[in-house]
């Protein structure tokens, strides 16, 4: 059964590129044994992942960056059983979300900034799924 999970969180210590780094080698030294596809969005301040595989790894996956000391205020927005992914094409692809246009945000937020925390799970959904449809993805890990 495929599953598709959306969690945002905040950084526990200073965002760098080493640390997005780390993440994405991780994600793809790991993910592709497990079948797990997605994308990770960032800002300075908050990472926003969607997760698509098996029920059994999605659940395990999440529940390791829920005990992983790199995240803080791991928020669950949206899990769901799917009938196809939408983000199959990559272990783990990469958006940083400071050079989306404002409009864009506005489309999904009731400001121009991304706050997951403060707005329905499936908005943030559906931003994710129009970054890939237009093409935003800074880097396509595992293609």
């Amino acid at each position: 059964m495929l599953v598709r999970c959306l969690y945002a969180s905040r950084p526990a210590k200073l965002m760098t590129s080493a640390l997005i780094d780390e993440i994405l080698k991780q994600s793809c030294a790991n993910n592709p044994g497990q079948g797990i596809t997605g994308l990770l969005s960032f800002t300075n301040e908050v990472f926003v992942q969607v997760m698509e595989g098996g029920r059994d790894e999605i659940c395990k996956l999440f529940n390791a960056i829920v005990r992983d000391e790199r995240n803080k205020d791991v928020c669950l927005l949206v899990y769901e059983e799917i009938k196809e992914r939408h983000f199959g094409n990559w272990t783990m692809g990469q958006v940083k979300l400071e050079g989306i246009n404002p409009g864009v945000m506005l489309k999904y937020y009731e400001k121009a900034e991304f706050n997951p925390f403060n707005a329905p799970g499936h908005a943030t959904m559906s931003l994710m799924m129009e970054l890939v449809a237009t093409g935003a993805i800074v880097s396509r890990v595992g293609a």
